[in-house]
């Protein structure tokens, strides 16, 4: 032993990244975790406490989040594939039909996560990773034009135009629309994508037709006349406009908050989503894990590891530090917020949010759901029959 746990050679993880690189390879005393780059110095760091306290070597291998994905799914739950795996809570449903994923009993440490981030790895009373961060959207403000939160979507656009700006509020769109960062607005009409069941969780029912969805539309399609949302704001315009001051708000997540502090924005603010409609603007909420794999040999170990220090505060702090995202373990966010405002308002706004929809459930959502809200911000399309067509297209699709 005493092998210093390193990120591995080009040449090695270009292997493994190919799938010719395993954990099977390995001896008793070590185990393989895939990992993003954004990860990798904090579940590195961690890796030297856990040989250094156990002498079992954690060999790191880089990959792309998509390529995580579609390595552990193409891999059929072979015995010689890495033991631990860094990974959205969308991608649960895909990975525990096909067996690739084993639960973890958290025990007493599950008390110290936020609930949120527990729902999200949570199926039929088991837990199959753990969380150690979690990301959302609000309301990005500049304090200086807009001294206080909008509670409505009009008083936001009031505020935008009182303070001058060329645009009252900032929503990036494109050309195939932007459901993920327009679903609050959305929500805010009662109509989630899928309905929920008593426990919370996702049924296979379409939530996002009927006079909720309907509604939804037709403010697209007033606003999109009114020249407020445009589908040439790209999220690199939105951020570009909203340095420059050309509006006192922007809807985005914490990855845009440096690059404002950068540009020489101090005095930040994120607040709620302001809401069109009758109910709560409520983002999307994404969990990142660490997920144990199924046909793992060193199953135990791994989980050890991922538990005992990858989830300890020491690592999720350090997570939050290379990622932004806030940390699934709430001792850790606490940290955070008391440091950065701006991170705890994106953490308290991420604990009441809804968890993205699963990989899985989502494919022929997505096909339709954003080119349908570009057509009715255009005006190419009348809103309810463009809206109901996108429904139907959906039902089909979903079978």
């Amino acid at each position: 032993m005493g092998r210093a746990p390193a990120l591995l050679s080009f040449a090695v993880f270009a292997a493994c990244a190919l799938g010719a690189c395993s954990g099977g390879e390995a001896e008793e005393d070590q185990i393989v975790v895939w990992a993003g780059q954004a990860q990798s110095a904090a579940v590195q760091a961690a890796a030297e406490r856990f040989e250094a306290d156990t002498g079992t070597h954690v060999v790191l291998v880089e990959k792309a989040a998509d390529a995580i994905e579609r390595d552990l799914a193409a891999q059929g739950g072979q015995a010689d594939g890495p033991d631990l795996v860094a990974g959205s809570h969308e991608w649960l449903d895909g990975f525990a039909e096909d067996g690739l994923v084993a639960p973890f009993d958290l025990g007493a440490a599950a008390d110290g996560f936020a609930p949120i981030a527990l729902q999200a790895f949570s199926r039929a009373g088991q837990t199959y990773a753990v969380p150690f961060s979690y990301s959302n959207i609000a309301l990005i403000r500049n304090v200086d034009l807009a001294p206080e939160a909008p509670a409505t979507w009009d008083e936001a656009v009031a505020a935008g135009q009182a303070a001058g700006a060329q645009y009252p509020v900032l929503v990036q769109t494109s050309d195939a629309g932007d459901p993920y960062t327009y679903y609050p607005f959305q929500a805010s009409f009662g109509a989630p994508v899928f309905t929920t069941g008593p426990d919370g969780a996702y049924t296979d029912e379409l939530g996002l037709g009927g006079p909720g969805g309907e509604a939804f539309a037709a403010w697209l399609a007033a606003e999109g006349a009114a020249g407020r949302l445009d589908r040439n704001i790209t999220y690199a315009i939105a951020v570009s406009l909203f340095q420059q001051g050309r509006s006192p708000f922007v809807i985005g997540g914490p990855w845009m908050t440096d690059s404002f502090k950068a540009a020489g924005l101090a005095n930040l603010s994120v607040d709620p989503i302001p809401a069109p409609g009758p109910e709560a603007a409520t983002p999307f909420v994404t969990v990142q894990g660490f997920y144990a794999v199924q046909a793992s040999a060193q199953r135990e170990t791994a989980q050890r590891f991922a538990l005992d220090y990858l989830g300890s505060e020491e690592t999720q702090t350090a997570l939050y530090e290379t990622t932004g995202a806030t940390p699934a373990l709430s001792a850790a966010a606490a940290q955070a917020a008391a440091a950065d405002p701006l991170a705890a308002g994106f953490a308290a706004l991420g604990a009441g949010g809804a968890l993205t929809p699963s990989d899985k459930a989502m494919v022929p959502v997505y096909a339709s759901w954003g080119p349908a809200e570009a057509a009715i911000i255009t005006g190419s399309k009348p809103p309810a029959d463009a809206w109901r067509q996108m429904a139907a297209d959906i039902e089909a699709a979903i079978g």
